[in-house]
């Protein structure tokens, strides 16, 4: 179990932002213990400028990323999904496709900064923010036991991250 790779998908409606910084995130910070992938529902067709400024950031290129739709993941021989995550509030709603393996599940939602509106500074510090709450979400979820957790357990630690997660990691 500990040389496990954990496959991670991260949903969202258009699959711009909030999801593609998630996935950018754990690739990042879960140093091949994690792959991490992203989708939406009603994807737009492109990754907005700012999600990708971010990825940049992270190291990753332009070319990496891609909105595309979560039906991709249900087809046969996509990746086994061990973990799914809705990251913004449509998705969670939604009816989702159904998931071969039964991965775990949970709705870790933050707001959408393609939503906000302003001048270039804070557009750019909404997705900013954005990338901070996902990066605490994904760094306590690096930290759980996964190979000595009861399922029931995890499950709800998983939602406890989406619920509380920034109550206890606050900007500083």
């Amino acid at each position: 179990m500990a040389d496990k790779t954990y496959n991670i998908l991260f949903l969202c409606t258009g699959n711009s932002a909030r999801s593609v910084i998630a996935e950018a995130l754990m690739n990042k910070e879960g140093r091949g213990r994690f792959a991490a992938y992203s989708a939406g529902s009603m994807p737009t067709g492109r990754v907005n400028p700012h999600a990708l400024a971010i990825t940049r950031a992270l190291g990753f290129e332009d070319t990496a990323f891609r909105s595309k739709s979560w039906g991709e993941f249900a087809k046969p021989g996509a990746p086994a999904l061990d973990f799914v995550f809705t990251v913004c509030d449509n998705a969670a709603g939604e009816v989702c496709p159904v998931w071969p393996g039964q991965p775990m599940t949970a709705h870790w939602g933050v707001p959408d900064p393609a939503a906000a509106q302003g001048s270039e500074a804070e557009i750019a510090a909404a997705f900013s923010e954005t990338a901070r709450m996902l990066g605490n979400r994904i760094r306590i979820f690096l930290n759980l036991p996964l190979a000595s957790i009861d399922r029931m357990s995890l499950q709800t630690k998983l939602r406890e991250i989406g619920e509380r997660a920034d109550e206890t990691h606050t900007a500083q």
